[in-house]
């Protein structure tokens, strides 16, 4: 029957199983019974230390305000959870960092619209031709051909690359899902998500997150211009930075496939207890990532880029963002955890959250589409930004933003759960 090993197969299967453990591999008893050998999968060990990223060790912290609740919310009570080991980002992601996703999307849709079916050519990625693609100039003959892609500027009146047809699918399996599902349900083709996300940044966020006030240059330069390449990315919706995401997981597994490498866990956000444990840098109740109950150091220089005293900008150093790798790591070799941008977490917000939470691995996650309820789409966002006053920046602060909505304040930094291998060297495991 289907599905099921035949007699004859099955006596196959077990004479290769013994000639392959038996009579090839030297240093096997044969003596009749059968050896629990153990059988690896597939793909040799893969990956080292991600680039950029710093290990999280596993433990256990005071989840929640380390002083008064200032705002009284009671949002976030204190308790005791643990997290696992993982990777993140050691700053967050920079300009130059999401510009190469977004040429990345440019010159996959390049190489479509140049196909013989167009911008709509089904193609998959993993079959463009990126030695053709690294040959495009895209100079006003080469735009002429990429109908679909492109659109006469209004000022110039040449032809440009739309930002508005710059269009990523994201498409994932659904695991929470599946694990609602009944048995033998849970690889339904209903599990399988996916959707669409324009990739480019909303520029325009400096002008309309500020009435009256002059933030035109920055809207011109601040991602376009190389001198804020290393600044961090703004602009960026909560599903543009799932998008980044799925998208740096594409590039790493089939770099792996290609060499015939296991495949490793996926690059994500991080939820809101993972990003306030990494922010502690292990000091479970401090109030700041550096440590220290205030926000100078001993010297009386400002410890993050933040609004200091009722709007002196400029007395930490900048008078918006800086550099992503500006200032002093804590402890857990993390930069601008407290300041700078504040940052998307893949959490669901609500003030019952720590209710709910479990003490092991705790989150809670909604799966909002765009018609559902405004509500549903709250997401965490943590660590307070270059505008917010210095209470925003203690670790434990918790704000919210809508999944659909972009700020001139708010970037993202990502993390990846890899196996053993690479961090038993950071666990001393032997």
């Amino acid at each position: 029957m289907k599905g099921y090993l035949t007699s004859i197969t099955l006596a196959f299967f077990t004479l290769s199983l013994t000639s392959c453990f038996f009579g090839k591999n030297k240093g096997l008893p044969d003596d009749g019974q059968l050896q629990v050998n153990g059988v690896a999968p597939l793909g040799s060990p893969s990956m080292t230390t991600p680039y950029t990223m710093k290990y999280i060790k596993p433990g256990s912290f005071h989840m929640g305000p380390s002083d008064e609740d200032i705002s009284f919310s009671f949002s976030n009570r204190n308790r005791i959870v643990a997290i696992p080991g993982f990777w993140m980002d050691a700053t967050e992601i920079t300009n130059n960092h999401y510009r190469q996703f977004v040429n990345w999307v440019r010159d996959s849709l390049a190489f479509k619209a140049t196909s013989p079916a167009g911008i709509n050519d089904p193609i998959d990625t993993t079959k463009v031709n990126w030695a053709k693609v690294a040959t495009y100039k895209y100079d006003q003959k080469h735009l002429d051909s990429l109908k679909g892609l492109t659109y006469e500027h209004p000022f110039t009146k040449r032809l440009a690359i739309d930002p508005d047809n710059l269009i990523y699918k994201v498409r994932y399996f659904d695991l929470a899902a599946a694990a609602k599902a009944k048995k033998g349900d849970s690889r339904s083709a209903d599990k399988i998500k996916d959707y669409v996300v324009p990739v480019y940044p909303d520029t325009l966020v400096w002008i309309r997150d500020f009435s009256y006030a002059y933030n035109e240059p920055l809207t011109k330069l601040y991602y376009a211009h190389p001198a804020y390449g290393n600044y961090p990315v703004v602009g960026v919706n909560w599903k543009q930075a799932v998008a980044f995401c799925h998208w740096r997981t594409h590039r790493q597994n089939a770099y792996l496939e290609k060499k015939k490498m296991a495949v490793e866990g996926d690059f994500r956000l991080p939820t809101e207890a993972e990003w306030e444990y990494a922010a502690r840098g292990g000091r479970t109740n401090s109030m700041f990532p550096w440590g220290s109950p205030y926000l100078r150091n001993k010297k009386g220089c400002l410890m993050a880029n933040f609004k200091p005293g009722r709007g002196v900008y400029s007395e930490d150093g900048a008078h918006y963002t800086v550099r992503a790798d500006a200032y002093w790591q804590n402890d857990f070799g993390l930069y601008n955890m407290s300041g700078n941008v504040a940052e998307w977490t893949s959490s669901y917000y609500s003030d019952a959250n720590y209710d709910l939470m479990a003490d092991l691995s705790p989150d809670v996650k909604i799966e909002a589409g765009d018609n559902d309820p405004v509500p549903m789409k709250k997401k965490v966002i943590r660590g307070g930004s270059w505008k917010d006053v210095g209470s925003a920046l203690q670790v434990s602060a918790r704000a919210f933003e809508y999944q659909d909505t972009a700020k001139s304040y708010i970037g993202f930094r990502t993390v990846i759960d890899l196996a053993p291998r690479i961090t038993r060297k950071y666990l001393k495991i032997q």
